[in-house]
């Protein structure tokens, strides 16, 4: 085997300590950027990507969407069919007098509807209307009233019920009473 002289050997291991150098510097001056950019680049892509599907799920569930819309739509119209519209004052009347007809209830005076905003619960974007009725009628007559008219007007509730005896005196068991209707009213859009 042929030995190299020192002087050659020495070139030679400065040779290739030389070009190590120049590859590390090639290295990590030049390709370490270009791969922490493509690796950037791959974040913004799977990023990009994922935010497409998304979007693509929202179009897929748009048609739903606007299904449970309409459904929800539907359903509020219905709820809103025996709310006070239009001439609440005459909507009011009329509702009362409709409904008292079937029940042996005397209600002679019905107060003046008063408008106004609903405090039924906070931040309604419905208003309110609320009267006083008072009457006479026998207990029975009353409860069933009162519960019926609860659970035929979701929207309307009897407050401030008051029970008297009747100054009636040809029907001393009859009742005197007092209560204040509300009324949600439908917003104007």
């Amino acid at each position: 085997m042929n030995r190299l002289t020192t002087e050659k050997r020495n070139k030679l291991i400065m040779v290739v300590i030389g070009t190590i150098a120049l590859v590390a510097m090639v290295f990590m001056l030049l390709i370490s950027p270009e791969n922490r950019q493509v690796e950037d680049l791959g974040q913004k892509i799977k990023k990009s990507r994922q935010q497409l599907d998304e979007m693509k799920e929202t179009i897929k569930k748009s048609s739903e969407m606007a299904a449970a819309f309409a459904a929800v739509s539907n359903r509020l119209t219905l709820a809103e069919a025996d709310v006070a519209s239009g001439d609440i004052y005459q909507w009011t009347y009329d509702t009362i007098r409709r409904f008292k007809s079937a029940y042996r209830l005397e209600i002679p005076s019905m107060g003046q509807p008063s408008a106004g905003d609903a405090d039924l619960l906070p931040g309604m974007s419905y208003r309110q209307v609320k009267l006083t009725l008072n009457g006479t009628g026998y207990y029975h007559d009353l409860g069933k009233f009162v519960a019926d008219f609860e659970n035929t007007f979701p929207h309307m509730r009897l407050v401030n019920l008051g029970l008297d005896p009747s100054a009636i005196p040809t029907a001393p068991e009859r009742l005197a009473f007092h209560f204040d209707v509300i009324a949600l009213v439908k917003p104007n859009n």
